[in-house]
């Protein structure tokens, strides 16, 4: 795992080019461009809140921040609250290199995404925001979760997407990304209709969840190919995607409504619970290259 991570970051600071002296051919290091940005964002900071901010030394940052005053990009002014303090601020020299830096920062950005179909900028956004938040110990920020019905691409990306989820986090093989297909394919034979229906999940224009309900007899739906993107996960799309199946489940006539899940799966265990969802059977597999416990989980409407 330490060698993936490292192997990334060598791909990543040579892809965006930060191992050069110097940036985006500028004057300014890394450091110092990164230093230029945080003054420019926050209200008057001191030199201590940059520090602490952007985890530099103390020693380090004051250099930099004496090379900018000798060029005329930042000022000093003395706290009106506390005199022992100093503020700092970009001169208009200063806030015309950022301006500079990040116009050139922008064209790189845009030249790396240029190349890449629309559904791979879609990808490689959600996997970063998925890193940050991962990293950084929270929840990426909350955008709009909009619930609708399947389009073009959207089958394929249901199949895609459950394949590589349950092969990353369970370890299964092919075998069960090709059941999720056979699903997929009945389904869209018989489309949607008053008794059947499938949901996608969808934040600012990228898919983040599915979630199809089925006929399994005349007085039971049956639940199937719940999925929320892990970045995605805690912020009320699974449960959101669950309340639309319930909803559409007693408004077609169902008295209850069953879902085969793995006893591993402890968040979507907990979804189901508070759903109302009561666990009636549960048995050892082995299947799709692994063993587990698969449970059966019903619901009465």
């Amino acid at each position: 795992m330490v060698r993936a991570v490292r192997r990334f970051n060598r791909f990543y600071t040579q892809q965006i080019g930060v191992l050069g002296p110097s940036l985006l051919g500028s004057d300014f290091t890394l450091a110092e461009g990164r230093v230029l940005y945080e003054l420019a964002h926050h209200r008057l900071p001191t030199a201590t809140d940059l520090g602490r901010g952007l985890a530099l030394d103390q020693g380090y940052l004051s250099r930099i921040l004496s090379g900018f005053e000798k060029r005329g990009l930042v000022r000093r002014a003395r706290s009106a609250a506390d005199a022992r303090k100093r503020h700092l601020s970009l001169t208009r020299a200063g806030r015309t290199a950022l301006s500079r830096l990040d116009r050139a920062a922008c064209a790189q950005v845009a030249a790396m995404l240029g190349p890449l179909a629309p559904g791979a900028r879609k990808r490689l956004l959600g996997d970063m925001r998925e890193i940050e938040s991962v990293l950084a110990g929270r929840k990426p920020e909350a955008g709009e979760c909009v619930l609708r019905s399947p389009r073009p691409g959207d089958l394929g990306w249901i199949v895609e997407r459950h394949g590589a989820l349950y092969a990353e986090l369970r370890g299964w093989n092919v075998g069960f990304e090709a059941l999720v297909a056979r699903v997929v394919a009945d389904f869209a034979e018989r489309g949607e209709s008053a008794r059947e229906r499938l949901w996608i999940a969808e934040s600012g224009g990228e898919r983040i969840g599915s979630v199809l309900l089925v006929a399994r007899t005349k007085s039971v739906a049956q639940l199937r190919l719940l999925l929320v993107e892990p970045g995605f996960r805690g912020r009320g799309v699974g449960r959101s995607l669950l309340d639309a199946c319930i909803a559409f489940a007693r408004s077609g006539g169902y008295r209850k409504i069953a879902l085969w899940t793995e006893a591993g799966l402890e968040d979507a265990r907990r979804l189901y619970e508070r759903a109302g969802f009561r666990l009636r059977s549960e048995k050892s597999e082995r299947r799709y290259g692994g063993a587990f416990v698969s449970q059966t989980w019903e619901l009465a409407l």
